[in-house]
């Protein structure tokens, strides 16, 4: 669905180090990547360059098939949802729902899918009550809420998610990206989180790690999570089953330095069992 070849990025020309040094990957049709780093690793340009609001200095980016270019970049934005971290800075209408039609409107759908649309996604996010409400009065995380209903609402092939979970609190944060799965996996949409949450890395198929504007690692979340005491100078904390397995290590004999909490539950039970 996303391929980027040989990308590099300056922001400022005769920058000495690229933000974005010869990076290459691809993301498939309905998987989920998280991209993780330190701030300045170069995560929010790479999806910056995705959504076409940069231009690479050198390399091709090809969305669904097509090289992005200034001719094709309108249309292969409609494909894309994007959510930044700060939800203030994305709204433009009166109400929630004036809000999440914003979109809408401008692509031309009629006025009675256009309620419908909006209805679901703000019931999928749980904002459905608030619709008549004003965005400014509204929380941060309610405010996030609404941002990710209105790319929602516009059924795109691809979801970016730029720290867009970052003002929720961890339950409203786990159900939301519960729903985000659920909607992935019917829509067969693909879907990119740029995040430091451990709950949403360990949640996506894929993770690539960044680093000085590179590619640090490209693995699956159990991968990188088994990396221990090194995710800490990736940007990253110690998941809490991993911190408990290394706890408990001395007098236990565990399959794995890590291991989900579900897991992690039925291996003790079958381990404390047989003491």
């Amino acid at each position: 669905m996303i391929e980027f070849k040989n990308i590099t990025f300056r922001y400022v020309e005769g920058q000495e180090s690229p933000t974005l040094d010869n990076v290459s990957f691809h993301v498939k049709r309905g998987e989920w990547l998280s991209i993780v780093g330190h701030n300045g690793s170069g995560k929010s340009t790479t999806v910056r360059l995705i959504d076409g609001l940069l231009e690479p200095e050198t390399g091709e980016i090809w969305i669904d098939g097509e090289q992005l270019t200034e001719k094709n970049l309108w249309t292969i934005r409609h494909k894309i949802g994007m959510v930044f971290q700060n939800p203030d800075n994305q709204f433009v209408g009166a109400t929630v729902e004036d809000d999440v039609a914003f979109s809408l409107e401008n692509k031309g759908v009629s006025h009675e899918e256009m309620v419908s649309r909006v209805n679901e996604a703000l019931e999928l996010v749980g904002m459905i009550d608030f619709k008549t409400k004003e965005p400014a009065r509204l929380s941060g995380g309610q405010k996030q809420r609404v941002a990710i209903a209105g790319a929602l609402a516009m059924n795109p092939d691809i979801l970016i998610l730029d720290e867009a979970t970052s003002m929720l609190d961890p339950e409203g944060r786990l159900e939301l990206i519960d729903v985000m799965q659920k909607i992935r996996e019917e829509h067969q949409m693909t879907v990119i989180s740029i995040t430091h949450d451990l709950d949403e890395v360990a949640l996506s198929d894929r993770v690539i790690v960044m680093q000085g504007g590179k590619i640090e690692s490209d693995s699956v979340p159990r991968e990188l999570f088994a990396r221990e005491e090194s995710l800490i100078d990736l940007g990253l904390d110690i998941p809490f089953t991993t911190s408990v397995i290394k706890d408990l290590s001395e007098k236990l004999d565990f399959s794995a330095a890590y291991l989900t909490e579900k897991e992690l539950e039925e291996e003790l039970w079958g381990l404390l069992s047989k003491m």
